[in-house]
């Protein structure tokens, strides 16, 4: 079976639109897994994060002011409110009483009477206004205000949380030991938010192969292999890491009888521990592996 030798490749794209201001590796490079590649402008999205932690302590401080309930200073003001407002509606009672016993006599219209009476229920819903107002100060906070306080804040912290989660992704790390194949970009430029910023390659090296319908149940996962490259004597140690159900070129409705044959399942074959490292990706091999065991099987 022919193929070529691979790696995994991982890609780390940008989080956002902002210009790339520090590069600490160069291509080629090995890294340790949480080494630092490079890392973006994070001046816009701090202040976004300020704004952010802005809102929790806004949050948090209404949720205390419902939590410890009002001022005393605002108490008071809410009873010499009631006080004047009890005040002014017994005086619009006792003007009402004196405007209609003068009624009575005949001595005024209805006219002053209906206007003595309107001036008495605005004082009297106004007191009432007053007095209602002091009592939801002195009761205190309901609990359905303060559980959506509660809310409230929880929900900002979890966009700061977010934010900050995102802010790291600014600098870009290495996610596993391995080798810097790509980085596509330079000091200063500014890449498209989703733009892939660097991209690195990962062991263990492996043989990546396509089996002709005519040896795919000749081959199964585990089995072991020699892979030889191309054009050389170097051969490794290897074993079926996986091998696709469905065949790589042609779909198989569209083919029949003899046709059939042609089909190619892609496989990968990993090579013996640190074996072909140092070889390039791409590099074309030839492989052989032994049909698997059967024996004991139904």
């Amino acid at each position: 079976m022919l193929g070529t030798l691979e790696l995994d490749r991982i890609t780390s794209p940008a989080q956002a639109s902002e210009h790339i201001i520090r590069i600490d590796v160069r291509e080629g490079d090995e890294l340790q897994a949480g080494q630092t590649i490079l890392a973006l402008d994070t001046r816009r999205i701090d202040a976004s994060v300020e704004q952010a932690r802005a809102d929790v302590r806004g949050a948090q401080a209404a949720l205390d002011e419902l939590l410890k309930g009002k001022r005393k200073e605002l108490i008071d003001a809410s009873r010499a409110q009631l006080g004047g407002a009890t005040a002014r509606a017994a005086n619009a009672r006792r003007e009402r009483d004196r405007v209609a016993e003068i009624r009575k006599r005949g001595l005024n219209a209805q006219i002053d009477l209906d206007r003595a009476e309107t001036s008495l229920q605005s004082a009297d819903a106004e007191r009432d206004a007053a007095r209602a107002n002091l009592a939801e100060l002195l009761n205190g906070s309901r609990i359905e205000n303060i559980e959506l306080a509660e809310a409230a804040l929880a929900a900002r912290k979890a966009a700061v949380d977010q934010m900050e989660l995102t802010r790291q992704r600014y600098t870009i790390v290495a996610a596993e030991a391995g080798r810097i194949d790509s980085i596509p970009f330079k000091l200063g430029d500014q890449p498209a938010a989703g733009a892939v910023l660097a991209s690195m390659l990962t062991g263990p090296m492996y043989a990546r192969v396509y089996v002709p319908a005519s040896q795919r149940n000749e081959l199964a996962i585990g089995s072991h292999c020699s892979v030889h490259l191309t054009g050389s004597e170097r051969a490794f140690q290897a074993v079926v890491r996986s091998m696709r159900s469905d065949p790589a070129f042609t779909p198989y409705f569209a083919l029949t009888g003899d046709d059939a044959s042609r089909l190619s399942y892609r496989s990968e074959i990993v090579l013996e521990a640190g074996a072909g490292m140092d070889l390039p990706v791409g590099q074309p091999v030839q492989v052989n592996c032994a049909a698997p065991d059967t024996r004991g099987r139904h």
